[in-house]
């Protein structure tokens, strides 16, 4: 089994920032792909931050210049650097992590985080 475990999310001023991460874990033979996604109430589920296995990164317009992806592959562990928050980034915040198990023949296999909220007060 894989799991992925959030940490990081909380309350903070506009302005402030936060830092989230996600470890992966179990039985994994190898990571590719890993991102952020984010859900807002009453919005869909967006793209926020991805990174490649080889660290190549993309972002959505709207946090461009102000969060940072990057990853640890040593540790498995993904990280999405929130910086000069604002209240619109208000929203439960997901990892997800394309993985390859070590079981002979097995899919690259999207998994996803249980989710972690991100508050930013006006």
């Amino acid at each position: 089994q894989v799991q992925l475990v959030e940490s990081g999310g909380g309350l903070v001023q506009a302005g402030g920032s936060l830092r989230l991460s996600c470890a992966a874990s179990g039985s994994i033979f190898g990571i590719d792909f890993m991102a952020w996604y984010r859900q807002a109430p009453g919005k869909q589920r967006e793209l926020v931050a991805g990174i490649s296995s080889g660290g190549s990164t993309n972002y959505v317009d709207s946090v461009k210049g102000r969060f940072t992806i990057s990853r640890d592959n040593a540790k498995n562990t993904v990280y999405l650097q929130m910086d000069s928050l604002k209240p619109e980034d208000t929203a439960v915040y997901y990892c997800i992590a394309r993985i390859k198990t070590p079981v002979l023949r097995s899919p690259w296999t999207d998994y996803w985080g249980q989710g972690t909220q991100v508050t930013v007060s006006s």
